[in-house]
């Protein structure tokens, strides 16, 4: 499918993360990135201080040396598998990101892979555990996107997921796209493509020329790839994401009435 796209490459590349929660890369704040990391290192905290309390408990009658072997690697576990588990499982999450609407992605908007969450955890022992954190806050401080050593090592980046409601996020139907929205098969689209291409249409003024172009195409394209028919020539991106969400939200919204009314729960779809 051909739609003509506007913009031009002439901004900051900003990116769709894998699961397209983040548009436009945006660096998580400093105060925000330390509050994620006090939280989850006061739960590697209580598991550190649950090893000691359990190591002593059980330290009498057993080996010295088996039992420093085995607490050093418990240590190392709960330092480096802590963040390398939770980031790889959730695709860049912690416990205390989670919580404060961050993510570790890649430097180019991908998803954070195994490698990269283990090199962050790596370096982290030594920046953050061995070091006091110091290094750690100095280069978050110094550097712009607020990387400290181990995302400069691992090629990632913290962003914050979290996007501002305004209250207007509904997305309006493009008027000369209503007659094809009504009698498109819309039955394809995934819930999460629908929760990509809303982001884009929601944050579209928020953008570069560039990411509302090169998104904008790619979004178009994937949503075009569970979409039927085409829409008109000369549709713009943006307009035919509009519609297909707007209609979606319009069958939604019947289907829902439908239900009401004959007192069924609403289907799915």
């Amino acid at each position: 499918m051909a739609l003509d796209a506007h913009g031009t490459p002439d901004g900051r590349a900003q990116l769709v993360t894998g699961d397209a929660v983040v548009l436009d890369l945006r660096p998580a704040g400093f105060a925000t990135r330390v509050l994620a990391l006090a939280l989850d290192i006061a739960v590697q905290g209580l598991l550190l201080l649950g090893l000691i309390l359990t190591v002593a408990a059980i330290s009498d009658g057993v080996d010295q040396a088996a039992t420093a072997a085995v607490s050093l690697l418990l240590m190392v576990l709960i330092m480096v598998g802590y963040p390398v588990a939770f980031e790889t499982s959730t695709r860049g999450r912690s416990l205390g990101k989670m919580a404060l609407g961050l993510r570790v992605v890649g430097a180019d908007g991908s998803p954070e892979r195994f490698r990269q969450a283990l090199v962050r955890g790596l370096v982290g022992m030594i920046e953050i555990w061995s070091l006091s954190g110091v290094i750690a806050l100095v280069t978050s401080l110094v550097d712009r996107n607020g990387r400290r050593v181990g995302d400069f090592a691992a090629g990632t980046l913290v962003v914050s997921e979290r996007t501002r409601r305004t209250g207007q996020d509904q997305v309006p139907m493009p008027a000369h796209l209503a007659e094809w929205a009504a009698a498109a098969e819309l039955s394809g689209l995934t819930p999460d493509t629908a929760a990509m291409a809303r982001q884009y249409v929601l944050r579209f003024g928020e953008l570069t020329p560039h990411a509302r172009h090169e998104m904008g195409v790619r979004i178009a394209d994937l949503v075009a790839s569970q979409v039927g028919p085409p829409p008109p020539p000369g549709t713009t991106p943006p307009d035919y994401l509009a519609a297909v969400l707007a209609e979606r939200r319009r069958r939604e919204a019947e289907r829902l009435t439908r239900a009401r009314s004959a007192g069924t729960p609403p289907a799915q779809g």
